[in-house]
């Protein structure tokens, strides 16, 4: 198999990565070390699946090749650890990155049946979730109505949404509110990421970012959001990110602060 088709995919798979590690640096160490074990020979590609379908499969048998592979980071506190590992993987492969159960279960190596089951038990985690309060930064109000349904819908509150960098950090500065949901481009021309980045310098919460085209934030030249969600986004995506920044933001935030989105 050529090694362009590959190539295509690895935005999306840092961003898998990172969102099933909980941080950046962690999540594009791991997409090297399959790119590397590819290389070398150690893992092979598949021909007989898609292109994506392959690299994912790749990067879960290179993972689950080291040492602490299928483990959540040591880091991470016991609320998190309750999360069965491959039930977080199943959920995210379907809901965030957007496979069919029949493409989660080869590239994880699995029934079907297993997956359908891991998904099931990482939902009802999510719902075990504490409700949170939600600073929404979007310039679209059809998308901003949309966000807000859902997260509401999820038993989170909504502070308010904010057009502009100006109105996001003037929602902020009343504090009380536990995750961030950002688009990139904003109404008056001023930028998601710099609003998110004022905001943080105050405020240790999660963040996730919104955005059509993903790939040209992936390019792992330079420091980028953990969480994304494109535009058009799915009800069960939202609803899979949302979780899986609250599990690692709590894992981190005693002893650690987390600053960068």
């Amino acid at each position: 198999m050529a090694s362009n088709p590959l190539i295509k995919q690895l935005p999306f798979l840092r961003r898998y990565t990172r969102a099933l590690m909980g941080s950046q640096a962690a999540g594009d160490l791991l997409v090297q070390n399959t790119l590397q074990a590819i290389l070398d020979g150690k893992v092979a590609v598949d021909p007989a699946v898609s292109p994506r379908v392959a690299l994912y499969k790749a990067f879960h048998e290179t993972w689950n090749r080291q040492p602490t592979g299928g483990q959540v980071p040591s880091r991470a506190d016991a609320r998190l650890q309750a999360m069965d590992p491959g039930s977080r993987v199943a959920l995210l492969l379907t809901a965030m990155e957007g496979f069919s159960f029949a493409e989660a279960s080869t590239i994880l190596g699995t029934t079907l049946s297993d997956v359908e089951a891991q998904v099931v038990a990482a939902q009802r985690e999510i719902d075990r979730q504490l409700a949170t309060r939600v600073l929404i930064i979007e310039d679209e109000w059809v998308i901003a109505l949309d966000l807000k349904t859902l997260v509401t819908e999820l038993g989170h509150e909504v502070i308010g949404v904010a057009p502009t960098h100006s109105k996001a950090v003037e929602l902020a500065q009343g504090g009380n509110f536990g995750l961030v949901l950002a688009d990139i481009q904003l109404a008056d021309g001023s930028s998601g990421i710099e609003a998110v980045t004022e905001i943080l310098s105050s405020f240790n919460v999660p963040v996730i970012f919104i955005t059509a085209f993903p790939d040209r934030l992936l390019t792992g030249e330079r420091p980028e959001p953990t969480y994304l969600i494109t535009k058009p986004f799915l009800t069960e995506t939202v609803k899979a990110t949302v979780a899986q920044a609250l599990f690692f933001h709590e894992a981190r935030a005693e002893p650690e602060t987390a600053r960068s989105a």
